[in-house]
């Protein structure tokens, strides 16, 4: 009769998490249990569970990861913006992080932040063909146009992306890649 239950239509992992987060709604567990709703297509409860969890662990970047992913596969790209800011402005080396902010920034006509993103990127894993072709294709496009596609940025927010270069740019220089 486990078919007949409403909850064995949950991987068992999700059901563990969810246990688990129900027994210490306090705990970081939310993350993973966010990941598993979104997994199975269960967005607005992974953004519900994300922004719960949050709530008792404001500073968990991973936490804020979940959510930007959930936020990405509604297409809510401002959010996804907004929400990675903070992250990349702790963890620049979050993949994730940077990818998806890469992808909202770009879907969000902000090329500038896009291309900052997609530079980490390529820092962290040279290999990645993909995204040395998006930097190159930015690249181009910002040169034969004399400057970048959408500049009318946020002060603010400005200033972060500015950072996020200088310290690409002093990554660079530490490891002898040339600038």
């Amino acid at each position: 009769m486990a078919a007949s239950t409403p909850t064995s239509k949950y991987p068992p992992l999700l059901l563990k998490y969810l246990k688990m987060f129900q027994d210490d709604p306090k705990s970081r567990i939310f993350a993973p249990l966010a990941e598993s709703y979104r997994k199975i297509g269960l967005i607005d409860q992974a953004i519900e569970i994300c922004q719960e969890g949050l709530s008792a662990n404001p500073d968990f970047m991973g936490g804020k990861v979940a959510l930007a992913r959930a936020f990405y596969d509604k297409k809510m790209h401002v959010q996804v913006r907004e929400t990675l800011m903070a992250v990349i402005d702790k963890i620049p080396d979050n993949l994730i992080a940077q990818r998806l902010l890469a992808d909202s920034c770009l879907v969000l006509g902000y090329v500038h932040e896009a291309l900052a993103s997609y530079k980490m990127l390529l820092y962290f894993s040279p290999n990645d063909r993909e995204v040395a072709g998006l930097v190159q294709e930015l690249e181009t496009q910002a040169y034969e146009r004399g400057g970048l596609l959408r500049v009318e940025q946020k002060p603010e927010k400005l200033r972060k992306l500015m950072r996020l270069q200088k310290l690409l740019t002093r990554v660079q220089q530490l490891r002898g890649v040339s600038v």
